[in-house]
């Protein structure tokens, strides 16, 4: 079987999605059969895809815009990924919901949640422009809808109209860290690690730490760490003036050797997202042996579980409570740090590459059903 992956999410400083292709496309060489080919596919004008990515894996780069390659495909299905890339394959995967156009292939799309129907207004002009009207059609079109939670997996069912038989869950897997040993001893931080954007409901979480502040001045400090996403200016701007000015930390883009300098820190992680499809950095907070605190909304109470401290996403009063209330405990931390270890451990990339491998054969034979 040859199958071309879209790897472009993961081209530069790779978030939630581009983590998942990566990682991904590392359990596939792990667990290929010698019958697999997989090969990973990026255009772009200005970032080149290196050949030696993810070792041993063939790479195909193409120097065009993004921006006019994504338009031609989702307007026009145009042109073929036969005609890009002088190849010819048996699965092409798409790592966002509209079709990739192939004249031959089985096709698959990815969708980590449905936010952009219900929120357009926290997302990129491209995703605005194209997604709400195209994802049902495509996502019906596909052979076959690869989700990466149950959660997801309902919402494409009900509100895209694609039978569960057309769906395949496969969930992240977890980061192979050792955790640490106990609290941090010294540099304690709160923390958040994300794309800093609207929908990961960022102004609860600086109302929550006001509150904090207000009523104990010397807390740790809030770390809100990632990439710069829409309206990430007048996040930032709010955290540099008072009463927040000097207690939140913004180091921006962290590596992934600096995101795990920055769990090691951590005291506690807080999730506090209106929507996530899965919620990639609390299974890494739980594996590093980071307590965790989520909002009550998503895929969010299913990845995290029993280890997980929930709170509802508009309540910066409850959050403020809960977050003085697991700092004061050291009790309390270690019992989420034992049942997040507990609860991190069932999430392996092995286990999702053997589930893209089995959306990948139903694809083919929903395919050739079709003729």
């Amino acid at each position: 079987m040859r199958i071309l992956l879209d790897y472009r999410p993961a081209l530069r400083q790779p978030t939630g999605v581009g983590a998942y292709i990566h990682e991904t496309a590392r359990a596939l060489v792990d667990t290929a059969p010698p019958d697999e080919t997989v090969v990973l596919f990026s255009a772009s004008w200005r970032d080149r895809l290196a050949p030696d990515v993810v070792p041993p894996l063939r790479t195909i780069d193409r120097r065009i815009s993004v921006r006019l390659l994504n338009l031609a495909w989702h307007r026009l299905e145009w042109p073929t990924v036969e005609r890009l890339t002088g190849d010819r394959f048996d699965v092409v995967q798409a790592a966002h919901p509209l079709l990739l156009p192939s004249r031959h292939a089985a096709r698959l799309v990815t969708v980590h949640d449905l936010d952009f129907l219900d929120h357009p207004e926290r997302t990129t002009a491209e995703i605005r422009r194209d997604y709400p009207r195209l994802a049902a059609t495509h996502a019906r079109r596909a052979d076959q809808v690869v989700v990466v939670s149950t959660e997801t997996a309902r919402e494409v069912e009900h509100r895209l109209g694609v039978p569960s038989s057309h769906i395949t869950v496969c969930p992240l897997g977890a980061p192979a860290w050792v955790p640490r040993e106990g609290p941090p001893v010294r540099d304690g931080c709160l923390l958040f690690l994300g794309t800093l954007e609207p929908r990961k409901n960022l102004d609860v979480l600086l109302d929550a730490y006001s509150r904090m502040l207000a009523a104990d001045p010397t807390i740790p400090p809030l770390v809100l760490a990632g990439g710069a996403g829409p309206a990430a200016d007048g996040i930032c701007a709010r955290a540099r003036r008072p009463p927040l000015a000097g207690h939140v930390e913004l180091p921006g883009y962290v590596s992934e050797a600096g995101k795990r300098a920055l769990f090691d820190r951590a005291l506690v992680f807080v999730l506090p997202s209106h929507a996530e499809g899965f919620g990639m950095p609390a299974v890494e907070a739980m594996t590093a042996g980071v307590p965790v605190v989520a909002a009550n909304r998503g895929a969010l109470p299913t990845t995290v579980g029993p280890a997980g401290a929930l709170f509802e996403p508009d309540d910066d009063a409850g959050l403020a409570q809960l977050l003085t209330s697991i700092l004061a405990s050291p009790a309390r931390q270690q019992a989420m740090r034992d049942a997040g270890l507990r609860q991190a451990a069932g999430f392996t990339w092995r286990q999702t590459a053997a589930r893209l491998r089995d959306a990948w054969h139903l694809a083919q034979a929903h395919r050739a059903a079709r003729g």
